[in-house]
């Protein structure tokens, strides 16, 4: 057996996400016995997902808790103890302080100032909240989306097509999931090298010996699985580098992978 072509076949990513069924699992299994090659492409695939998961793990501010903390411990405290001693001069005539007066002022500014500080806090409060609330809904589209493409994975009209390195690429590699029924093409990246700012990888299918645009991507997205344009005929797929935003026709001298559909 070639394992390098069981390996780019897409085994790896249907045994890992779940999407092989019993028999490919038991061979999967075995072959891992024998193959430690075998092994450690699943075991580079379960780190991607797992550095995917972390990257989108909600995390509560750390300095929340203590705003709390130290709101609770600025309140103001009365010193039951205290007393208030007048002393008077017979020969002139007494100055009278209002005390509740001043009291009243005082408690006035005091209310103020703290009411202006739980302003400020829960204004705070409710941008951390929009914040929370916009990364929860995002997860939940990741989620929602991986459900629905493992359902189209798993229809047998769904063609795994390996994409290999060319001469001036010969590392980057991916695989495009291409449902002939719907026309749905899916993208999973497995290396390709981050490009600069100004530049995305543009995806190809070849039609009769001409090639239709599928959409740009970028190597280092949050998505792990990309959706791509749909196409109902393919004779293969290819990637170039275009300018960002993608070219009408690709750049043949820089492609950098390509794989062709099976016989």
């Amino acid at each position: 057996m070639n394992i390098q072509e069981y390996i780019s076949s897409g085994i790896v990513e249907s045994y890992v996400l779940g999407l092989a069924g019993e028999g490919e699992r038991a061979e999967f299994e075995q072959l891992c016995l024998q193959y430690p090659e075998l092994v450690e492409a699943r075991t580079a695939f379960e780190e991607t997902l797992e550095k995917f998961a972390l990257a989108n793990t909600i995390v509560l501010p750390e300095n929340l808790r203590y705003r709390f903390l130290e709101a609770i411990d600025s309140s103001p405290s009365i010193n039951q103890s205290s007393k208030v001693i007048t002393m008077e001069n017979s020969q002139k005539p007494v100055r009278r302080t209002n005390w509740l007066a001043v009291a009243a002022v005082i408690l006035l500014i005091g209310c103020a100032y703290f009411a202006y500080q739980f302003y400020s806090q829960s204004e705070e409060l409710k941008k951390t909240n929009k914040e929370l609330q916009s990364r929860l809904d995002s997860t939940d589209n990741i989620l929602n989306q991986i459900v629905a493409e493992q359902k189209v994975f798993k229809d047998s009209n769904v063609t795994v097509v390996n994409m290999v390195g060319t001469q001036i690429a010969p590392r980057s590699s991916a695989n495009v999931y291409w449902d002939s029924a719907s026309s749905s093409v899916y993208l999973v990246v497995k290396n390709m090298p981050k490009l600069p700012s100004d530049q995305q990888y543009q995806l190809w299918a070849l039609i009769d010996g001409k090639p239709k645009d599928l959409g740009v991507f970028d190597a280092e997205q949050e998505k792990l699985i990309l959706k791509m344009n749909n196409t109902q005929k393919a004779e293969a797929f290819a990637i170039t580098i275009e300018k960002k935003g993608g070219n009408p026709s690709p750049t043949l001298e820089k492609m950098q992978s390509m794989g062709k559909m099976r016989q």
